[in-house]
């Protein structure tokens, strides 16, 4: 099918082609579970409820454990668990004994606006500074590719404690953790979002920044682009409607991979924040071995990162009209 045409087909045989490998994930994460040391049960109903059943006769456990399937084989374990995700139902958590979806629900969306203010803020700043960088040699490329050298080199946790180090506790500019919504409090949300969209942000901004300052830097050694000045077309058109637009596939690529390792990244700096996010919520999980929320958050940071990259792939059509989707 050629781009232009209408892509809901290739959309569907995308997300298609994305069930085995959801399955794959499902399945290792459910295998994972098993071989982690200890009961399940125990950790289902903790300690106490446990000790509390056991003392009830030597049959109560076991008969508990028939009653939550955990004495049927395996397969028919995971098989059991396909359905209910399928209908929606992630089960329990085995702390809070709330419904997984609604925890979830509930973490969501504050893990939504940390990384869709920090992804605005990366592909903003890092095309910006890469087109100076490609257009102003000097003092401007200097200060973008040292920007570049240390957002690759710092990793996101140490980032984060410079930055509460300077800006919180030496300054008191910014508050070092906590969360308000910015649809609630717009001025102290944003205060409070400034340190972790940077610290999740350098790394994301100084790839996309050294991407996108490579990429024009061969565009305008083009043929094209000389004809383009000969003609008489203002420098900006030239950069605007020949360069930078032809220059964005590479760029394009890049920001699927950093649009996908921002879920990674935020569960690192939702903890060192204290920002009450999936990725927090996560971490607390693994602790506390929490099975059915580490399984729902696994498979839907997979969809996630499947959507991310069908995405990108859409993208391409559009910046490039060549691309065939068949």
């Amino acid at each position: 099918m050629e781009v232009g045409e209408p892509m809901l087909p290739y959309v569907i045989r995308r997300l298609v082609n994305s069930l085995p490998v959801l399955v794959m994930v499902s399945a290792l994460t459910f295998a994972g579970q098993q071989l982690i040391p200890g009961d399940p049960l125990i950790a289902m109903l903790g300690e106490g409820a446990a000790a509390e059943i056991a003392d009830l006769g030597p049959g109560a456990l076991a008969a508990k454990r028939a009653e939550l399937g955990l004495d049927q084989p395996v397969p028919v374990q995971y098989l059991r668990y396909v359905g209910r995700v399928v209908q929606g139902d992630f089960g329990k958590s085995f702390r809070t004994r709330q419904e997984v979806t609604t925890m979830v629900a509930q973490r969501l969306p504050v893990t939504l606006t940390l990384s869709t203010i920090t992804f605005s803020v990366n592909v903003v700043i890092g095309i910006a500074l890469g087109v100076i960088a490609a257009l102003r040699q000097g003092w401007p490329d200097f200060f973008a590719t040292t920007w570049a050298v240390l957002g690759v080199a710092t990793p996101n946790f140490w980032a984060a404690i410079l930055l509460i180090l300077v800006f919180s506790v030496w300054l008191g500019w910014l508050p070092a953790s906590g969360w308000v919504a910015p649809w609630e409090n717009f001025t102290e949300g944003l205060r409070r979002l400034t340190l972790p969209v940077l610290a999740l942000g350098l790394f994301g901004s100084a790839t996309i920044m050294r991407q996108t300052r490579s990429a024009l830097l061969e565009v305008m050694r083009q043929d094209y682009i000389t004809t383009a000045r000969s003609k008489g077309v203002t420098e900006f058109r030239v950069v605007v409607r020949h360069a930078l637009k032809n220059s964005m596939l590479p760029v394009v690529t890049l920001l699927g991979i950093s649009l996908s390792g921002l879920i990674a990244g935020s569960v690192l700096i939702e903890r060192v924040f204290a920002i009450p996010g999936v990725g927090r919520m996560a971490i607390d999980a693994a602790t506390a071995r929490d099975y059915p929320v580490i399984q729902a958050i696994v498979l839907m940071s997979t969809i996630a990162i499947v959507l991310a990259n069908l995405l990108t792939d859409l993208v391409y059509g559009y910046l490039d009209p060549r691309i065939r989707y068949d």
